[in-house]
C-alpha cells in the first residue's frame, strides 16, 4: 500500500465517541522487520487493484454506504487475499451492520496477517468495548500503544478512557483521558469526555474548566456540551449559570433530548 487511508471526523457524541481508524500502513504479513515507506514500485498489479478498491470502500463507508463498501472490500480481497487493511476495514463494516461474529473474525484475521497493525488493534479494541468486553478491549488498546511506530496514541487513549468510563472505572478513565489531553489539549472530544468523567466523580470545578474550553469555541458547541455545562453549574450552586446554559440549549437545540431534560429539571440524570 502506498499510503494510509483515513476517514474525516464526523459530528461527535461527546460521552460515547466512536473513534475509528480505517486503514493504516502495513508491514509484510507476520509483522517481521522494520516498517518501511511503501512506494508505487513496491506494489504488484494485484495489490494496486486491491488498494484502489479499498480507497473506494473507505469513501463509501465514510458516506454511510456500508453495503456498497462491503462489496468493494470483497473485490479487494479477490485481488489480494492477504491484505490486513482489507480485513480491518471489513471488521468495521460488519460491526456497523451488526454482524458481530463476522466483524470479530475480520479483526482477528487482520491481526494474524500483521500483528503490528496498530489501527486494527485500535478498531478491534473499540469493537470489544462496544461488546462490553472491557478487559479484552484494554489489552488491544495497550498493544496498539506499545507499537513504536504508531502515530495516533491520543486517539487510542481517548477510546480507552471512554471505555473505562463506560465500565464505571472512573479513576482510571480520568488518568487515561488526562494522558490524551496532555498530548493533544486542542482535541474537544477529549476535553468533553474528561469533563464528563470529572462531573461523575464530583470534581465540578475541574469539570467546569474543561467544558468551558469547548463551549468557548462557537463551532464546537452542541447540545451535549451546553447540557453538561448546565449540570456542572447546577452542582456548584450557580443556579443562574445553569439556567443561562439551559436557555441557550433550548434556543439553539430545541428538539434535543438535552433540551427536554432541562425543561423537566432533570439535572441529576
Amino acid at each position: 500500500m502506498n499510503r494510509p487511508l483515513r476517514t474525516a471526523w464526523r459530528p461527535w457524541s461527546w460521552a460515547f465517541l466512536t473513534v475509528l481508524a480505517l486503514l493504516g500502513c502495513a508491514t509484510p504479513p507476520g509483522g517481521q522487520g522494520e516498517r518501511d515507506i511503501t512506494t508505487a514500485s513496491d506494489e504488484t498489479e494485484a495489490q494496486k487493484r486491491a488498494r484502489i478498491r479499498l480507497e473506494l470502500a473507505a469513501a463509501y463507508f465514510a458516506q454511510g454506504q456500508a453495503r456498497t463498501a462491503l462489496d468493494e472490500i470483497k473485490q479487494a480481497l479477490q485481488a489480494d487475499p492477504n491484505s490486513p487493511q482489507a480485513y480491518n476495514l471489513r471488521g468495521l463494516v460488519y460491526s456497523n451492520l451488526g454482524e458481530d461474529r463476522l466483524a470479530e473474525e475480520s479483526f482477528r484475521r487482520a491481526l494474524q496477517l500483521d500483528v503490528r497493525d496498530a489501527d486494527a488493534r485500535h478498531n478491534y479494541g473499540w469493537f470489544l468495548c462496544n461488546q462490553r468486553r472491557y478487559r479484552e478491549s484494554y489489552a488491544q488498546f495497550d498493544a496498539a500503544l506499545a507499537i513504536p511506530q504508531y502515530r495516533e496514541p491520543t486517539k487510542t487513549l481517548l477510546a480507552k478512557g471512554v471505555c473505562q468510563a463506560r465500565a464505571g472505572e472512573l479513576a482510571d478513565a480520568e488518568a487515561t483521558l488526562m494522558k490524551s489531553y496532555e498530548m493533544d489539549p486542542g482535541n474537544p472530544a477529549t476535553a468533553m469526555n474528561l469533563a464528563a468523567v470529572l462531573h461523575r466523580r464530583g470534581d465540578y470545578e475541574r469539570a467546569r474548566f474543561y467544558v468551558r474550553r469547548v463551549n468557548a469555541v462557537p463551532q464546537l458547541v452542541n447540545a451535549e456540551s451546553l447540557w453538561l455545562a448546565a449540570r456542572i453549574e447546577h452542582k456548584l450552586g450557580n443556579r443562574g449559570g445553569a439556567r443561562d446554559f439551559g436557555e441557550q440549549l433550548r434556543r439553539r437545540f430545541p428538539g434535543s433530548r438535552e433540551a427536554a431534560a432541562f425543561e423537566q429539571g432533570r439535572y441529576d440524570d
